[in-house]
């Protein structure tokens, strides 16, 4: 029985070898969060995925948001939690709890056990080397300090993968007069995908991926064209939270990224499935 047991686990590595060699030294960049982010089993397999990208030579770079935890962090210090349109309305000290949670709590604890599993990986957030710079968001009701992206600067990233290391980026990030903004982790993720070039963006969800029957997770659509977006939403395929993610999804392709994908984050192993196979857990924009 051992020996059957040896034979599959050959033949699992000899499968993933041609996407092994697709992706050697190439960037893909993975925006963490969901369930995956919240349970440990899966927070577990999600570290050990990225450093077996990485030490097959494969340039991942982390990028994650936090809401559960900053919201956590807000009820603690007696600040309510104010959604506008799904995003956070974040005044000043709003803004300060959501820098200490994503740049320290969050981004540490995900290096560290990046680390345990025997990664190397560096922290980041959008204003280290001014990274990521941002203008205060203009939308129908005020937001506070939410930020919209201007530039990127992926040097730092660059600089950091070069090293050999794993970037995780925490997604807040400073206007020119130094005032913290609170930005949205797929919009950042899309944009850091599409400065460095990257092979791929994963953006790791709770759900399937895109469902033609939002509440049938058998009819998952597995493949998009960026150019049948707008009727899909003129349908109500794409609807509600969907629309954003998905909008940065396109905007990533439109940018130069071949592929985008919205992953089931709940399965275990799946960015590797994701990646090293030809199935896919989710569905793929390009």
């Amino acid at each position: 029985m051992e020996n059957i047991s040896n034979v599959v686990k050959a033949q699992v590595l000899n499968d993933a070898l041609p996407y092994i060699r697709k992706y050697h030294d190439k960037v893909v960049v993975i925006k963490y969060g969901g369930n995956a982010m919240t349970s440990e089993e899966l927070k577990n397999a999600v570290m050990s995925d990225i450093v077996l990208l990485s030490l097959v030579g494969i340039k991942t770079v982390l990028v994650h948001g936090g809401g559960p935890e900053i919201s956590e962090m807000l009820k603690r210090v007696g600040i309510a939690s104010r959604f506008v349109n799904g995003l956070r309305y974040t005044d000043a000290d709003t803004a300060e709890i959501v820098r200490m949670v994503l740049a320290g709590k969050i981004n540490k604890s995900l290096v560290s056990l990046l680390e345990q599993h025997g990664g190397q990986a560096l922290g980041l957030c959008g204003s280290d080397g001014r990274m990521i710079r941002v203008k205060k968001m203009q939308a129908a009701e005020d937001l506070g300090y939410v930020g919209e992206i201007t530039s990127v600067n992926v040097r730092p990233v660059l600089d950091a993968l070069d090293k050999g290391y794993i970037p995780v980026i925490a997604t807040v990030a400073t206007d020119d007069e130094g005032q913290v903004y609170n930005i949205n982790a797929d919009t950042a993720a899309a944009q850091i995908a599409a400065a460095l070039r990257a092979e791929n963006l994963i953006l790791m969800t709770d759900i399937r991926g895109l469902l033609r029957n939002k509440d049938d997770e058998s009819t998952l659509i597995p493949e998009v064209q960026v150019s049948e977006v707008p009727h899909l939403i003129r349908q109500g395929i794409i609807s509600g939270g969907m629309i954003p993610k998905i909008e940065c999804c396109v905007e990533a392709v439109r940018r130069g990224v071949p592929k985008t994908c919205i992953i089931d984050g709940r399965i275990k192993h799946s960015i590797l499935i994701e990646i090293l196979s030809n199935e896919g857990v989710g569905t793929l924009f390009k």
